[in-house]
């Protein structure tokens, strides 16, 4: 009954339904690069700074899931996404889609940048993401993703490589992160799913 299921969680579950599980151990970032490099060598990650939201970091690993990213690296302030309200809001993904935190930041990018990642920041001073698309986007790359307020920090953004944004009509000039994830992730996709070579 609900009621026992309330007394042993210390919540209302929605849905009627508990579960208890053994948390794996966190990928470390050298882990996740090393699965994260696709045979063909192309690779999409998505990076997270600063998100607190866990309705939020849900969302992205929905996107990122669905839209076949390869991986997530947070931010040592981002929110687990494996707390219950994340894998809700995620579908499960957060338990599909691998991630590591990178207790480093921002100096860790330099991993990301190592391994031939181009640092793709989604900012509002950035290029318009679909006229750089039209232009071919890097076959390897990590989109970096802030907080809707603050945005991006400026010592992340002096690592970067590239900056893009979402075109927006006037007065407008910001999305909710992860509402943004999608349409950055789709333009990324499909420029990979394009471009790729056929046997």
């Amino acid at each position: 009954p609900n009621t026992v299921l309330r007394d042993l969680s210390g919540f209302h579950l929605h849905r009627g339904c508990l579960a208890l599980g053994r948390r794996p151990d966190d990928f470390k970032i050298e882990d996740l690069l090393a699965r994260a490099i696709r045979p063909s060598g192309e690779s999409l990650l998505v990076v997270l700074e600063g998100l607190t939201n866990h309705d939020n970091v849900g969302g992205v690993f929905r996107n990122a899931m669905a839209l076949g990213a390869d991986g997530v690296v947070v931010c040592p302030r981002c929110c687990d996404p494996l707390y219950r309200k994340a894998i809700r809001t995620s579908l499960g993904a957060a338990l599909c889609v691998p991630f590591a935190r990178l207790p480093d930041w921002p100096a860790g990018l330099h991993w990301l940048k190592a391994e031939g990642y181009t640092l793709v920041a989604l900012e509002p001073s950035g290029e318009a993401i679909a006229s750089a698309a039209r232009r071919g986007l890097p076959r390897r790359s990590a989109l970096i993703f802030g907080t809707e307020g603050a945005g991006l920090s400026e010592e992340a953004l002096d690592l970067v490589d590239l900056r893009l944004k979402i075109g927006m009509v006037a007065g407008m000039d910001s999305l909710n992160v992860a509402t943004a994830s999608g349409i950055a992730l789709h333009h990324f996709r499909e420029a990979l799913v394009h471009d790729a070579p056929v046997d």
